[in-house]
């Protein structure tokens, strides 16, 4: 039997905060309820859900405010990476991720390294534009040169 239920949580394979769903009695009963990610469809659990959704999409909106300032002085800098370079400008080594985030640091501005985008491992000495995702709706561009220390 399918129970009919308001999702107050985001579920992973089932929906997003808002969204009515029809889910067997046995799985509201045992993981929704239980964890508050579901509520029974009544008025008040509805005005509710519509007070937490608009301060989400408030915080939501301010986020990406401040990512997409954060992402306009990221655009405007370039930063140098000094490393160890053998023959042919081949480094000892690699330029990943949290080289560009720590050279970021010094420059007074400081994100996850996971932020930086890099398909693969820089392991030569040139300029590379390295994409770099500070939400899932900003991305923005560096200029990192990598030069012989």
């Amino acid at each position: 039997m399918a129970v009919e239920l308001i999702l107050v949580e985001d579920v992973d394979g089932l929906g997003r905060i808002g969204d009515q769903v029809r889910v067997a009695e046995g799985y509201a009963r045992n993981f929704l309820l239980p964890r508050k990610l579901a509520a029974a469809i009544t008025p008040e659990n509805l005005r509710q859900l519509e007070v937490k959704k608009l301060r989400l999409q408030k915080e939501h909106e301010e986020r990406v405010a401040v990512a997409k300032a954060l992402a306009e002085k990221i655009s405007k800098l370039s930063v140098t990476i000094p490393v160890e370079a053998g023959e042919e400008d081949k480094l000892y080594g690699s330029v990943g991720p949290a080289h560009i985030a720590e050279a970021l640091v010094k420059e007074g501005i400081e994100i996850e390294r996971d932020a930086v985008v890099v398909e693969e491992p820089i392991r030569k000495l040139g300029v590379y534009t390295v994409p770099v995702r500070l939400h899932k709706d900003v991305e923005t561009t560096l200029k990192v040169w990598v030069v012989k220390k």
